[in-house]
């Protein structure tokens, strides 16, 4: 499949009010004027980024699992993003996809914010994950994973790098410079989906959602601040012909994750 259609959601997240969020989320993906082959909701969608996982977590069958599944179902559409889940005991900030048929990949984040204690409260996750959807190879991402290149680095197995988050107004030139050089370095798709709107710490989220080109350039983007949904396609041709005429891959460092 060469044209892939994303549907890139940004709202603003009532905190801890898993009704009133997957309500609003709801209200924009039925704005959207296209159909959409993956629709990316932020970090912790349902929730806001809480400390709270004891309170909030679900286990894999809860409502905020059912309502993903539903609405792939109902949208034709691969639907992801992050929650919080419960799972023999253990609390992660795992980023699940469903498509019409089922569950599809989930990915738990590695690297956990300890700025905000995030450490204390979660498990992090061990496994780098890619997952193929209608053709194209696609790398979850969580938020604070943007960080560390080594973990993300292109080993010639993904196309297309998906970043959900919930990430602060105050660094909001270093979401973007980062979004941006990891498409640049991987030579891949990058869609960095974000949050607006305050939490309960008083911390702004300014959004900046947006797609990127490998070669670095940004496709589309919403306004900051803006509550809505950004929609745009990305091609795989286009994206084999400059790595057929710009082969840096070919040279990358050859290394091993412990």
């Amino acid at each position: 499949m060469d044209k892939l259609r994303l549907l890139l959601i940004q709202p603003d997240l009532a905190w801890e009010d898993k009704a009133e969020n997957l309500a609003c989320i709801s209200a924009l993906i039925e704005k959207r004027t296209q159909d959409a082959d993956i629709i990316v909701l932020p970090e912790m969608f349902s929730t806001g980024f809480s400390m709270r996982p004891v309170e909030l977590a679900e286990g894999m069958t809860g409502k905020t699992i059912q309502w993903m599944k539903e609405k792939a179902q109902s949208t034709n559409s691969l639907l992801t993003g992050s929650l919080i889940i419960e799972e023999n005991g253990l609390y992660y900030n795992r980023f699940l996809a469903y498509s019409p048929q089922g569950l599809v990949a989930q990915y738990d984040k590695r690297h956990l914010f300890r700025m905000s204690g995030e450490e204390s409260s979660y498990q992090s996750g061990d496994q780098r994950i890619v997952f193929e959807w209608k053709g194209w190879r696609i790398l979850p991402q969580i938020c604070y994973d943007l960080r560390f290149p080594v973990w993300i680095r292109n080993q010639n197995d993904y196309d297309l790098a998906l970043f959900v988050a919930n990430w602060p107004a105050p660094r909001r030139d270093v979401w973007r410079s980062l979004l941006i050089a990891r498409a640049i370095e991987n030579q891949a798709y990058v869609a960095g989906a974000n949050r607006v709107g305050m939490d309960n710490k008083k911390i702004n989220h300014i959004g900046d959602s947006l797609i990127i080109h490998p070669k670095g350039n940004i496709i589309q983007e919403i306004d900051s601040e803006q509550h809505g949904l950004l929609e745009s396609s990305i091609s795989l041709n286009e994206l084999s012909s400059f790595r057929k005429k710009f082969p840096a891959q070919l040279d990358r460092d050859e290394y091993h994750i412990t």
